[in-house]
């Protein structure tokens, strides 16, 4: 088992930034990929990005080059820093954990609770 809480999510002004985390216990950290996903009211779930155990990064195309995600595997944590944010860009953002690197929610067997981004215009 795992166990994800997120943190840092709030309000911001379009054009600025925020970085979240995600504190993991459990299991060992390292052994997983690590995702960040967000839901948008009436929107399904979709991909932002995620890191290998490797250190292989992915995003999706509406984040890439605003969005960096960053893990500290001694500190069991997975941060996301958002530059440049949008008011599209609001939504609960959540953090996973799972065994293969893809870009849908069911690769991902543990969830955090998810903490709210809202980007005001």
């Amino acid at each position: 088992q795992v166990q994800l809480v997120e943190s840092g999510g709030g309000l911001v002004q379009a054009g600025g930034s925020l970085r979240l985390s995600c504190a993991a216990s459990g299991r060992t950290f390292s052994n997983y990929v690590m995702g960040w996903f967000r839901q948008a009211p009436g929107k399904e779930r979709e991909f932002v990005a995620a890191v290998s155990r490797s250190g292989i990064r992915t995003y999706a195309d509406s984040v890439k080059g605003r969005f960096t995600i960053s893990s500290d595997n001694a500190k069991n944590t997975v941060y996301l820093q958002m530059n440049s944010l949008k008011p599209e860009d609001t939504a609960v953002y959540s953090c996973a954990a799972g065994s293969i690197m893809m870009r849908i929610p069911g690769a991902y067997n543990y969830w955090g609770q998810g903490t709210q981004v809202t980007v005001s215009s």
